[in-house]
Formats: structure tokens, sequence, C-alpha cells
């Protein structure tokens, strides 16, 4: 694979949820790079989703705009722009949009591999790269893989 230095929203597919959208900017197969993925988190307002873990990666979350509450491991607090989350490997977190407006987060995986997990998400759909993630493009890539 030829490395990609730059990587603009529309070069990548989106991943929907009822929750929010998900865009991988930075992956092995998007930019060669292997040692950490990247992708912006969208989640709408008064949305989030369940706590889960991911076992083999720790996870960084800085807040690029909105605010919300973040749970990790049995601590919670409000979030808001200009935060960062660390969550390691292994423990339970979970993030709900508590504001007006939708909550932006970059999200970081070191190693990669979890952006990989939710693609496979029965509740995914994924919109290919170039197309607005909106419910009526979501439901017609419904046959894809």
């Amino acid at each position: 694979m030829t490395e990609t230095h730059f990587v603009e929203p529309d070069d990548v597919e989106s991943l929907a949820f009822d929750w929010g959208v998900l865009k991988w900017l930075h992956t092995p197969e998007v930019t060669g790079g292997d040692r950490f993925s990247a992708g912006v988190v969208k989640l709408e307002p008064g949305k989030g989703h369940e706590r889960h873990t991911h076992p083999e990666s720790d996870e960084i979350l800085y807040v690029l705009r909105g605010e919300g509450r973040q749970e990790v491991g049995e601590e919670t607090r409000e979030i808001s722009a200009g935060e960062l989350v660390f969550v390691p490997e292994g423990v339970e977190h979970g993030t709900v949009n508590t504001g007006w407006e939708p909550l932006l987060l970059l999200a970081v995986y070191a190693p990669p591999g979890p952006e990989a997990e939710l693609r496979e998400l029965p509740e995914c759909e994924v919109v290919p790269a170039g197309e607005l993630p909106t419910a009526e493009n979501a439901a017609s890539n419904d046959s894809d893989p």
C-alpha cells in the first residue's frame, strides 16, 4: 500500500448509527500507517452509545465541539471542547451528548482494530465515500457486506 499523507472527509466511508456518525480518516487501509487509527465521531443531541470496552486498544477522545457526559470505569464527568479523555485498554466507557448541538470528538485507537469491529456491527450502516451519511443513503446501502 502506498502511504497517503492527506485525507479529506469525502475520501472515506461513513459509519452511520442511530446515535451518530463516524469517519475513520487514518487507518492502515486508508493511509498505510499501522500504529494507531484516528477518526471523527459525531454524536447527535441527546444520543450516546452503550458502555463498552476495547480489550486490546487504548483510546483517546479529544472534544472538538459540544458537550457531553463521559464515563470511564467508575468515573463520570461532564466534558466540553478542549478536553481530552484517556481510556486504557479493557476499561468500560461510554459517551452521551448532553448539549443541543452535535458533540464532535476526535477518537484515536492504539493499536488500531476497534474501528474495524464497529464497521461489522449489525446496527452499522456503511455509507460509501463521497456520499452524505443521511438516513436515505444509509438505508440504500443495507446490502453492503
